[in-house]
């Protein structure tokens, strides 16, 4: 290095990284703007355009679309895990299931984004998909306690919570403003349906991996990802 080179840590490098800590933030905000209103369909381009930034610029910081999905809703995978918790924490377990598909719905309704998330699986965005992972073993869990109290169906399958949630992403996409709380009413419904005595048996749940590659297909991320042990 020539001793004129400026080292990488003068103070003649710090503005740039502080404009590139700023794009960064732009990105994101934008992203989150975004992707509540559109739904994980919006191009990265329409991103770029919402933060005021070149394409160029928002590749450098979020090379693939998984990146900057996994880096938007990190927050809101921990409210999911979170609203996991407090239902495990009711002393009610029946109370703690139908108020986590409550709370859940609730975040998929107030963002189109997120509803989106909660049917979509990203393979490549690790740190989300533990957080999902997680989520699912304390559902896992929430499901069996209703079950010992004879308040939740036996048939029912921890499989069927994720087709809950298709169903109510697809009536939060396809009701938007018009009608802003359908999905309370489709909630309703649903649940009632979990609550013992069953009226009769249900057809047979998705397989493990036909369930994973519904999910896998609305995903920005490559369609022939493997599936891993454990998703939901």
């Amino acid at each position: 290095m020539s001793p004129r080179a400026p080292r990488p840590d003068t103070p003649a490098d710090r503005p740039l990284r502080s404009d590139a800590e700023r794009n960064r933030e732009r990105i994101l905000a934008a992203a989150r703007t975004v992707y509540a209103r559109d739904g994980l369909d919006a191009s990265m381009a329409s991103v770029a355009r919402e933060a005021g930034v070149g394409i160029a610029t928002l590749l450098r910081r979020f090379p693939a679309k998984a990146d900057l999905v996994a880096a938007v809703f990190a927050d809101r995978m921990d409210a999911y895990f979170d609203a996991v918790a407090t239902a495990l924490d009711n002393p009610d377990p029946w109370d703690g299931f139908t108020g986590y598909i409550e709370a859940a719905c609730a975040m998929q309704a107030a963002d189109y984004g997120f509803a989106d998330v909660l049917t979509t699986t990203f393979p490549t965005a690790k740190a989300l998909e533990r957080r999902r992972n997680e989520a699912y073993e304390g559902m896992v869990e929430l499901i069996n306690r209703a079950k010992a109290t004879g308040r939740l169906r036996e048939d029912f399958d921890p499989s069927d919570l994720v087709l809950i949630h298709m169903a109510n992403a697809g009536v939060v996409g396809a009701t938007g403003d018009a009608a802003p709380d359908a999905w309370r009413r489709i909630v309703a419904l649903l649940i009632q349906s979990c609550e013992a005595p069953a009226r009769g048996p249900l057809p047979p749940s998705p397989e493990h991996e036909a369930l994973y590659k519904a999910m896998l297909r609305a995903s920005p991320v490559d369609p022939t990802a493997p599936a891993p042990e454990e998703s939901a």
